[in-house]
């Protein structure tokens, strides 16, 4: 029996007549229209060349279209390529030489700008409404298309990381390990045919892409599909929806609106945050405006999921949780790899099913990242608590070393955090001729304390080495299209700082 991802979708299907995707317009998508429609797909890409292992890269606009081409390309055997909507053409010029794909999707607008990036390979378009070269290679074709047969260790998508620092890596997935996340997501969220979730998240991206669409589809529940987060839309959603997934910036926006309370999220089972860390302020003003905990998780290119405040039981702010079925996650010394007490800081690793392959074309990162035993270096620094749940820290490159003591930002950030006029901040460490690195604060907020201020409340709840040198106001946090703030680029901004 075949592991093809689409193949156990579709032989889980219950209900053909079922709706699997709702949009603004009024149009109602059915599990036998997706199948359908998928088919045709698969054929469109099978006629432009398209064969088994061959790379699909996408660049578009979201629409129920991409997602067809999504498992289109799955069920064509095929890895499918998302990149992100906001890359230049010099970066996806970068991305088409790597990853060589045989097709690359785009958007009809930037056609012309791309056409030099697609480089060798064949070159179609898929605009927001649907319409494009590739749906018209589409038309016409027949329904019928025999899925690819795959097995589970076979590759189904090629994800590349953010490249914050250094070249991007293309994380390989397989089908295997798309399908136990999603399978074990389901189980941890209690998630089935009844659920309707509101899908606001972009989908060139593991969260809106894997989690939110692939436990939507293999639970046979529904989605509402929006093309991009909206305030009156989610509210309109929640009239007769039951899951919203986001990223912290969807929640802080939603208690922005004097809409958000009791009676509007009534309907609504579960609210789910991931992508970037959710202030524990969010999850307490969140519960007393709706009665409801935000549940968080925690994820990565990578792995996709690894670990989720628990469903039913105590959802604890400013954790990410216990491991999902059948992951594995130990807090490990970052030199040896030895597994630590609960407590301790250390390096985040996982191992499960839900695990890469490894990157593409980058045998000596594979090696550097994944041990032997099978346990990915995350690159995160966390801590299990008393209770077993899991603390984030920071990324290991974010650790700062000064005067030879290692400082984790995130406890210096939740300090800050705290204070009145302070609406969010980031604690980085930039070059200290005397120090090595100089303890730096940069804060949000619409009336915040003065440095003195700040380094007042600060003094007595932190030893002095973690004490910041210095104290920086901006109108906002620079951050990448999934709402992580970009650390990398603040200290570019104010490396000169203690010249």
């Amino acid at each position: 029996m075949s592991d093809n991802l689409f193949d156990i979708l579709a032989r889980g299907i219950t209900d053909p007549e079922a709706t699997a995707i709702e949009t603004l317009s009024g149009e109602r998508i059915s599990y036998g229209d997706l199948v359908a429609r998928t088919g045709r797909m698969a054929n469109a890409l099978v006629s432009l060349g398209v064969q088994p292992g061959d790379r699909v890269a996408v660049q578009v606009e979201k629409s129920v279209e991409a997602i067809i081409l999504y498992l289109a390309t799955v069920r064509a055997g095929a890895v499918f390529l998302p990149l992100n909507t906001g890359y230049t053409p010099t970066e996806i010029e970068y991305f088409i030489g790597d990853a060589a794909p045989v097709v690359f999707v785009c958007d009809p607008a930037k056609a012309e700008a791309l056409a030099e990036a697609a480089g060798s390979a064949r070159l179609m378009t898929l605009g927001a409404d649907g319409q494009g070269s590739l749906s018209d290679a589409t038309e016409g074709q027949p329904e019928d298309f025999a899925t690819v047969p795959r097995a589970s260790d076979d590759l189904a998508a090629l994800l590349y990381t953010s490249g914050t620092t250094g070249r991007s890596k293309g994380a390989m997935l397989t089908h295997g390990n798309l399908v136990s996340n999603t399978r074990a997501l389901i189980e941890a969220w209690e998630y089935g045919p009844t659920d309707v979730l509101i899908h606001a998240l972009p989908i060139f991206h593991t969260h809106g892409l894997f989690v939110a669409t692939n436990v939507t589809l293999f639970s046979g529940a529904s989605m509402i599909f929006l093309p991009k987060f909206d305030v009156d839309r989610i509210f309109e959603g929640m009239s007769r929806a039951t899951v919203l997934m986001g990223v912290p910036t969807f929640y802080t926006r939603l208690l922005q609106d004097d809409m958000l309370n009791v009676e509007t999220t009534a309907g609504m089972r579960l609210f789910i945050s991931g992508s970037a860390p959710l202030l524990a302020d969010t999850h307490r003003e969140w519960r007393e405006r709706t009665g409801h905990a935000i549940l968080e998780r925690y994820g990565m290119t990578e792995t996709n999921m690894n670990a989720s405040n628990p469903y039913r039981g105590d959802r604890v702010a400013g954790t990410v949780g216990m491991p999902l079925p059948g992951v594995e996650i130990i807090v490990a010394d970052p030199e040896t790899g030895a597994e630590l007490a609960k407590g301790e800081i250390g390096m985040i690793e996982v191992r499960g099913p839900n695990v890469f392959s490894g990157y593409w074309q980058m045998p000596e990162k594979t090696a550097a990242e994944l041990r032997d035993n099978g346990f990915f270096i995350t690159g995160d620094l966390g801590r299990f608590d008393e209770t077993g749940y899991l603390h984030i820290v920071g990324r290991g490159k974010d650790l700062i070393i000064t005067g030879g003591y290692n400082v984790y930002p995130k406890e210096i950030e939740t300090e800050i955090d705290a204070l009145p006029g302070v609406t969010e901040s980031a604690v980085i460490g930039l070059p200290h001729r005397d120090f090595g690195e100089g303890v730096t604060a940069v804060i949000v907020g619409p009336a915040p304390p003065s440095e003195a201020e700040v380094l007042a409340a600060l003094e007595g709840r932190l030893a002095k080495f973690k004490l910041p040198k210095r104290v920086l106001f901006v109108d906002d946090l620079p951050r990448n299209t999934m709402g992580k703030v970009q650390k990398n680029l603040l200290r570019d901004r104010f490396g000169g700082l203690y010249d």
